[in-house]
């Protein structure tokens, strides 16, 4: 992007979004919140389905949710999802059950994009908004579908936003902090790809093998570890051995997350592939890619570039991911322990 159209980026703001029957199967190794892939593809189709005409061009997304339902029956520690039965087949043999996760979410997006000079003025930038969220109704969210706010949910119900970035950083700092209040009570999804290598260091020092996969299952469960604790009795003089269970500390609200695909094998010509979703593109077979991720408090960013995700892709090594800026605070190694 050169120096004159920086002028030009703004936020797209979708707030509160209601979304029914998202997929919550978001890998083949984890479940909970969509994945930020399906986000980032939500992104570029509505891009495409707003068209040239329309001066918008999105760049990343921030996702803060609001609310989180999914739809499954709890019974202790284990969880089943709701699944529904299809019609019978045409021979009337009875169709084979595919395991179908969903959530009911209530959350609110935000885009970086890029005005043509045409859509800069404010009257501009707010029928463009109102437009977009027109069309966003009609478009399917994570696998999910668009829904009317609850009736007498809110007393005016938030409108779509487009607000211009400012080039100045403190300025830039500044109107996001009043734009990220909007947003609570939520939390928005980070990177935090840096406890991978946090965790792996400390796992290393009692075992040389492990690997960054052995680091990201440690990081995605709750550990709990018996400490020997000895004692005084007051009364006696006698030391007396006790165990407690404690359970290992994390640094935030810490989830495992995919965030993008790894080639499997090289790029096939469109057409040669039998099954392909577009015959009409390349075709590459892909495998998930994983990292961690923390849900954190929308105030506690200090800029936009630490909300968003942008998607990437590597040539050389096949890898196709999403990526997003934000730094964690300093903090000793002890601390998640």
């Amino acid at each position: 992007m050169t120096t004159e159209q920086a002028t030009n980026k703004a936020l797209l703001v979708l707030p509160r979004l209601r979304v029914q029957n998202a997929n919550t199967i978001s890998s083949p190794m984890t479940w909970g919140f969509p994945a930020i892939t399906a986000f980032t593809g939500l992104m570029t189709a509505l891009e495409r389905r707003l068209g040239p005409d329309a001066g918008i061009a999105f760049y990343g997304v921030g996702v803060v949710c609001h609310g989180f339902e999914p739809q499954v029956t709890r019974d202790g520690y284990t969880r089943s999802f709701h699944l529904t039965r299809n019609p019978v087949l045409q021979d009337g043999s009875t169709a084979a059950i595919v395991e179908e996760g969903r959530v009911h979410l209530d959350i609110t997006l935000v885009f970086e994009v890029e005005l043509t000079l045409a859509r800069l003025g404010e009257a501009q930038r707010a029928q463009l908004a109102m437009h977009i969220g027109d069309v966003i109704a009609g478009m399917r969210v994570a696998g999910g579908s668009v829904v009317p706010p609850l009736p007498g949910k809110f007393r005016k119900p938030p409108k779509p936003l487009l607000v211009l970035i400012s080039d100045d950083t403190d300025t830039r700092r500044k109107d996001f902090r009043k734009l990220s209040r909007r947003w609570l009570p939520g939390f928005a999804l980070v990177s935090r790809d840096d406890l991978l290598q946090v965790r792996l260091a400390d796992l290393q020092l009692a075992t040389p093998v492990a690997t960054l996969l052995d680091a990201w299952l440690d990081l995605s469960r709750l550990s709990h570890r018996a400490v020997r604790q000895e004692t005084v009795d007051e009364k006696t003089g006698d030391t007396v051995e006790a165990i407690e269970w404690v359970t290992d500390r994390r640094p935030g609200w810490i989830v495992p997350i995919p965030v993008g695909f790894a080639a499997l094998s090289e790029l096939h010509t469109p057409g040669t592939v039998a099954g392909a979703r577009d015959p009409n593109l390349p075709f590459r077979f892909v495998e998930s890619v994983y990292s961690m991720g923390q849900w954190i408090s929308p105030h506690r960013l200090t800029d936009v570039s630490d909300l968003l995700w942008e998607p990437s892709h590597d040539a050389a090594s096949g890898l196709y991911r999403c990526v997003n800026a934000y730094q964690a605070p300093s903090f000793p190694v002890s601390q998640i322990n």
